[in-house]
């Protein structure tokens, strides 16, 4: 399906949960959030249907996402079906990466393809704040997991924040040299706001390049990522830029949350329930959803938040 500004949505971003393992500053509070009764989440049932509507209007692409998808019970189960409905082509998931030692390989062998895995530093007491209850010797075994199960496409996201990790900016990508692994550093998106960062969080990801003068510029991969290429590296460096060089003009996602709602846009508030709806409704919400795709999404800044109305937690990373 084509939206009003001649976009092709082929992409669907699907939050299993709202739940996560881990509390990491720039996403949810400390003591996490209130869980909501299990009638108003999306049913497996409800989330296959929803895929299998998508890709009836086009969608070839899944990512699984939370919350942190791989603490549902029956996420297997999700991603088996979802792989399995015709015209999906590739199956990816967003994950910390904590419970990947015990199933990175049952999550391959039920269609998964793709795999991130959020790791925002190398360093066990400052991955332990940034969690603030996780430990980092847990995320380099799930990235061993996922390598290990024959995971061809991993990619690390790093979030990028200024005062935290941009000294971190080679030793990350290094991890490049060391292993088969895209390293992505993304930029920190003034969403959630827990009082953790101040106007200095907030790079653009032109500091990742002033740091490797080495670094080649790459073929795009049909992500919205810029490449780059490390001497020796097994892998690529990739620059998401929402805030200092937004990429609207190429979105082709639309994003499903964990409790039905269809976002046409990240940073808008504007949503379309799918919960509770039969076959022929919920066609006409996507339609509805992906007609209302604006052309682009407003300024973000320090003084300029997104206007979301959820935390990242809530949406689907």
């Amino acid at each position: 399906m084509i939206d009003t500004f001649g976009r092709r949505v082929t992409y669907l971003r699907l939050s299993v949960t709202e739940l996560c393992n881990l509390r990491c500053r720039y996403c949810m509070p400390e003591d996490g959030i209130c869980k909501k009764d299990h009638a108003e989440m999306l049913t497996e049932d409800e989330m296959i249907a929803a895929v299998e509507t998508a890709a009836s209007l086009g969608v070839t692409k899944v990512r699984i996402t939370g919350g942190e998808p791989l603490v549902k019970k029956n996420i297997v189960s999700i991603c088996r079906r979802a792989a399995a409905v015709p015209g999906i082509e590739d199956v990816g998931i967003t994950t910390n990466g904590i419970a990947l030692p015990a199933l990175a390989k049952p999550l391959k062998e039920a269609g998964v393809n793709r795999i991130n895995i959020s790791l925002d530093t190398l360093n066990p007491e400052k991955y332990h704040r940034i969690t603030r209850i996780g430990h980092l010797d847990q995320a380099l075994a799930g990235i061993h997991a996922a390598l290990d199960a024959g995971f061809e496409h991993v990619k690390i996201n790093a979030i990028l924040i200024g005062g935290f990790n941009d000294d971190e900016i080679i030793a990350l990508t290094d991890l490049t040299k060391k292993y088969p692994v895209d390293v992505r550093f993304i930029e920190l998106m003034p969403m959630y706001d827990g009082g953790d960062f101040g106007p200095e969080a907030y790079l653009p990801n032109t500091v990742v390049l002033d740091h490797l003068p080495d670094a080649v510029p790459q073929d795009a991969d049909g992500s919205v990522a810029k490449l780059y290429r490390l001497p020796g590296a097994q892998g690529n460096v990739g620059l998401i830029s929402p805030v200092s060089n937004k990429f609207c003009s190429q979105c082709n996602r639309i994003r499903l949350t964990a409790d039905g709602k269809l976002k046409p846009c990240l940073h808008s508030a504007e949503e379309f329930n799918i919960k509770g709806l039969d076959r022929e409704q919920m066609l006409r919400q996507f339609q509805r959803a992906i007609g209302a795709k604006p052309e682009e999404h407003d300024e973000l800044s320090v003084d300029h938040r997104s206007q979301a109305g959820r935390n990242m937690n809530q949406i689907g990373g």
